[in-house]
């Protein structure tokens, strides 16, 4: 699988996600893929399983893509994570083996305000 194939299955990944279709969101993934959460200390190992957790999370959730980066077998989105109306900001460092992700990473950061130090040197964006 080539890049330009890997960055259309990411695409597909997050739309699905994105759409609430559990099917399609977890074709990306390598039947023994492992789902890793820094913050919590979860780990979740096999397809089947991620997939289970995605279900059985009772959020209303929307993603909204940032960007993705990548090349070879390591790729990265970064991405909003709305629950409920509120948003986190993720990235999710994804390593594929055979076309498949084998392995996923998911970083999550909460909105904080901007520093009134040092409005004078940035940008404000979304």
């Amino acid at each position: 699988m080539d890049d330009r194939a890997k960055l259309a299955a990411l695409q597909r990944h997050w739309d699905a996600s994105d759409a609430n279709d559990f099917e399609a969101e977890h074709d990306i993934y390598r039947d023994d893929a492992v789902l890793d959460y820094p913050q919590s200390g979860e780990r979740i190992r096999s397809r089947r399983n991620i997939q289970e957790s995605r279900f059985v999370q009772p959020n209303k959730k929307r993603f909204t893509v940032r960007r993705i980066v990548g090349g070879g077998d390591l790729w990265v989105s970064e991405f909003v994570l709305t629950y409920d109306g509120v948003p986190s900001y993720v990235v999710s460092i994804m390593e594929f083996r055979d076309g498949l992700v084998a392995h996923e990473t998911q970083y999550f950061g909460d909105r904080f305000d901007p520093s009134p130090t040092r409005a004078h040197l940035v940008e404000v964006v979304g």
